[in-house]
């Protein structure tokens, strides 16, 4: 099969597993009417052996339930749904996967067609596709091949994120888990206000919102910042506002290397926490009074982890490295 736009490499981890994101690529791109036929015939846990349903039976959710939920959750990043399925299946009465039953579950499904029952089939494929000749070990490898990957360079789970942009409204708490999160993973962190030219800083003092004037210096300055860490300064947290996803574009210097997480949260939570951040920080800048604005700027991003204003601190971080296998 040539390659599928949108279909990621089985390889590619959610949090701590294997395929699970291919298997929500396949349900997103089947419910655009853009899954390909032959893809279509193994969709599910109808059929036992395939993957689908073997990892349906790992995570003790019915594909049925697992599509709905994906249909009716765009916005809901794979970490999130991820979240969903363990919790489904906690409520359900099951006990929460381990990390070490995760690992041998990645082991049995990436090492799959390697001198065991499906070594036959394998074999099969591989010599009636256009992958003969390639070294192909597993399904896996014969999957990648077969769309037109490397094997070898599509185990994204070996590549983990380098620079991590907190983003949100003022009041988020982006700071507060960027240093959270920072500290837990040992790595560098950055409060992108530190960054303002002082003129935009006196029209946040003043209450004037910014234009995007006002952030195209202030933008590039953080540019640079993501470079040198990513050039070899060492790994980052940078609590970042990136409400429009122009000004993402700009921070987004290799995305195979980013991961976005997004702090949201309702609008009278948001209030609440600024009115109580004016009594304890009289001297912020970004005050009650820019929350409308920053609100009416918000471009909510479709591919980040989005974690609750509202959780505690502890539970963001988590849910941030879970997400994002750290």
């Amino acid at each position: 099969m040539p390659s599928v736009s949108g279909l990621r490499s089985p390889y590619a981890r959610v949090g701590r597993l294997v395929y699970f994101g291919r298997m929500l690529d396949k349900i997103r791109l089947h419910a655009q009417g853009s899954l390909p036929a032959d893809y279509v015939t193994n969709l599910g846990d109808a059929k036992p052996t395939v993957f689908d349903g073997r990892m349906c039976r790992f995570l003790r959710v019915r594909f049925a339930d697992l599509q709905a939920q994906v249909v009716a959750r765009p916005d809901w990043s794979d970490g999130e749904l991820l979240a969903w399925v363990e919790a489904h299946s906690v409520a359900a009465g099951h006990a929460a996967r381990t990390d070490e039953e995760c690992e041998i579950f990645n082991a049995f499904l990436s090492k799959r067609g390697w001198r065991d029952a499906g070594s036959a089939i394998l074999a099969q494929r591989a010599a009636e596709s256009a992958v003969a000749g390639k070294p192909v070990s597993t399904m896996f490898d014969y999957i990648d091949f077969d769309e037109g990957r490397d094997p070898v360079a599509a185990r994204a789970w070996e590549v983990k994120p380098e620079v991590i942009v907190v983003m949100g409204v003022a009041g988020a708490g982006k700071t507060t888990l960027g240093r959270a999160l920072a500290g837990h993973l040992g790595w560098a962190f950055l409060d992108a206000d530190a960054f303002h030219p002082e003129a935009n800083l006196a029209k946040l003092r003043a209450g004037e919102p910014l234009d995007d004037a006002d952030r195209a210096p202030w933008l590039a300055a953080l540019r640079v910042q993501i470079e040198e860490h990513l050039a070899g300064a060492g790994r980052l947290v940078l609590a970042c506002s990136a409400l429009k996803q122009a000004y993402r574009d700009t921070l987004w210097v290799d995305r195979s290397r980013m991961r976005l997480v997004f702090l949201a949260g309702t609008e009278a939570l948001l209030f609440a926490r600024l009115k109580a951040r004016a009594v304890s920080e009289p001297g912020h800048p970004l005050g009650v009074g820019l929350l409308a604005s920053q609100l009416a700027d918000l471009e909510a991003p479709a591919d980040a982890v989005r974690v609750e204003v509202g959780c505690p601190t502890p539970e963001q971080v988590a849910v941030v490295c879970g997400a994002l296998g750290l």
